[in-house]
C-alpha cells in the first residue's frame, strides 16, 4: 500500500498488525472491528460482548509521542494510515478517539502476569489513548494459508472430531510427542498449534522449536490427519487470559475439542456439584469439548511414561519432564537422556547453541565413535552427538 499525503500517520508494531490481521479475518469471533467507548467501559465491566465471552476490551492503543499527538488532534471522519517500520499496511476510518486508564488495561489484558518479560513487552507498546473505526489491513498470507489449509483437511477427511493441541516445544521432549499420539488416535484431525513469541528470542529459536516438530513427526507419526500451525504468540493470550483467548482462536479456525494440561495458566479447576468444573463451565460462546490431561513422568518401576493419576508407584521412582530443568541440561551442554528427549532433537539443539563446539573433531571420532575411522569429512557436529548418545543406550555385559 502507498502511504497518502493528506492522512496523518500512525505507526504501530508487527504485533499489532497481527492481531488486527486475527480480528479481520474472523479469528477473534464475536469481536470483529474495534470497540468504541460505551462498548469497551461495557466489556470491561462485564466480560461479555455481543453475549458472548470475551476477557478485556478490543482496543487499538498506539503508544509512543507521535501517536499521541496524532490522536490527541483527530476527529470522526478523518483517515489515519496504518503504518509498521516503514511500510504502510492500511488504513482506519475514525468514529471516535478517547481518552484510556492505562495502567487498567495493562491489569486487565495480562490477567495477573505483571511483572514478566512479557509484560514489560506490553506495557511499553500501551498508549493513552485509543481509536476506533472500521479498518483496512493487508492480510497476513500465511494466516490466510492456515485457515484454507485447515478446512480443506476438514473437508478432505470428513472431520468431526478436531482437536486443538498448543505447544511452546521449549523445548520438545517425550510427554509432548506421548500427547500428540494419544489425541491424534482419538481425533479425526489434530491441530498443533506452536507459539512464536513477541519480544525476546528464547535460548532455542523458533525456526529451530518448528523443525523439531516438523521432524518428529514425519519421522514417528502418522501425519495424514494432523496439521502443524505456527501461530503468534501476543499480548491476548496473556496470564489467565492465555486459555480463553488460546481456545477462541482454535475455536474460530475450526476446531471443536481442546487438550488442556491440569497446570494450563487460567483454567481454574474447581468442584461443584459432584464434579470438577474449569473456566468454560462459567464463560458464554464457547462450543469447545476441554480435555484435562495430568501430569506424565518416566517410573523407574514401570519402566515407561505413565500418569501420576493411574501409576500405583510413589513419587520417588519418577523423572520428571520439566521444561526449565531439561533446558538447564542444555545450557550446561549436557545431552539429557533420551528417556526425556529424542537423540536427534538433543543433536539439534547442541548443535544450535554451540555451534563448531569440537576443535579436535579426528581424535575424539577416532577414539570414541565405532568405525569413524577414515570418515571424518562426512560428519558434523550434531553427526556427533546423534553417535555420542547411541553409546549412552549401550549395555556392557559382563
Amino acid at each position: 500500500m502507498e502511504l497518502s499525503r493528506k492522512n496523518k500517520t500512525l505507526f504501530i508494531d508487527r504485533e499489532t498488525i497481527y492481531i488486527l490481521c486475527l480480528c479481520k479475518l474472523g479469528l477473534l469471533n464475536p469481536v470483529h472491528k474495534l470497540m468504541n467507548q460505551q462498548e469497551a467501559t461495557e466489556v470491561d465491566q462485564c466480560g461479555i460482548y455481543q453475549g458472548r465471552s470475551f476477557p478485556f476490551p478490543f482496543l487499538l492503543t498506539p503508544s509512543g509521542e507521535h501517536n499521541e499527538k496524532i490522536l490527541k488532534n483527530t476527529h470522526e471522519g478523518e483517515v489515519l494510515d496504518i503504518v509498521c517500520e516503514g511500510k504502510k499496511y492500511g488504513q482506519i476510518f475514525v468514529n471516535e478517539v478517547f481518552l484510556i486508564n492505562k495502567e487498567k488495561r495493562f491489569q486487565k489484558i495480562m490477567a495477573g502476569d505483571l511483572v514478566s518479560q512479557r509484560a514489560k513487552y506490553a506495557y511499553s507498546h500501551l498508549g493513552n489513548y485509543a481509536v476506533c473505526g472500521e479498518y483496512e489491513i493487508e492480510l497476513q498470507q500465511n494466516l490466510v494459508n492456515i485457515q484454507q489449509k485447515i478446512q480443506d483437511k476438514v473437508k478432505e477427511l470428513g472431520a468431526k472430531r478436531i482437536t486443538a493441541l498448543t505447544l511452546q516445544a521449549n523445548p520438545l521432549h517425550r510427554v509432548h510427542e506421548r500427547i500428540i499420539r494419544l489425541n491424534l488416535e482419538d481425533s479425526d484431525l489434530l491441530v498443533i498449534f506452536l507459539f512464536r513469541p513477541y519480544g525476546f528470542t528464547p535460548l532455542i529459536p523458533y525456526q529451530l522449536r518448528f523443525k523439531m516438530l516438523q521432524h518428529t513427526i514425519n519421522n514417528y507419526f502418522s501425519h495424514d490427519k494432523l496439521i502443524i500451525v505456527p501461530l503468534d504468540d501476543t499480548y491476548l493470550s496473556s496470564g489467565a487470559n492465555r486459555i480463553i483467548m488460546d481456545a477462541l482462536i482454535a475455536q474460530n479456525f475450526g476446531c471443536n475439542r481442546m487438550v488442556a494440561g491440569s497446570n494450563y495458566m487460567g483454567l481454574s479447576l474447581y468442584y461443584d456439584n459432584n464434579e470438577i468444573n474449569n473456566i468454560f463451565n462459567s464463560l458464554k460462546g464457547f462450543n469447545m469439548d476441554i480435555k484435562i490431561i495430568n501430569e506424565y513422568v518416566y517410573c523407574t518401576i514401570c519402566n515407561t511414561i505413565v500418569c501420576v493419576k493411574s501409576c500405583p508407584h510413589g513419587h520417588h521412582h519418577y523423572v520428571h519432564y520439566r521444561a526449565g530443568t531439561i533446558m538447564e541440561l542444555y545450557r550446561l551442554g549436557i545431552p539429557p537422556p533420551p528417556i526425556l528427549v529424542r537423540k536427534e532433537i538433543s543433536a539439534m539443539i547442541l548443535n544450535q547453541l554451540f555451534p563448531d563446539r569440537f576443535k579436535r573433531l579426528e581424535k575424539l571420532y577416532n577414539d570414541i565413535i565405532p568405525n569413524a575411522q577414515g570418515m571424518l569429512n562426512n560428519y558434523s557436529d550434531q553427526e556427533f552427538y546423534l553417535n555420542l548418545l547411541d553409546l549412552y543406550q549401550t549395555n556392557l555385559v559382563t
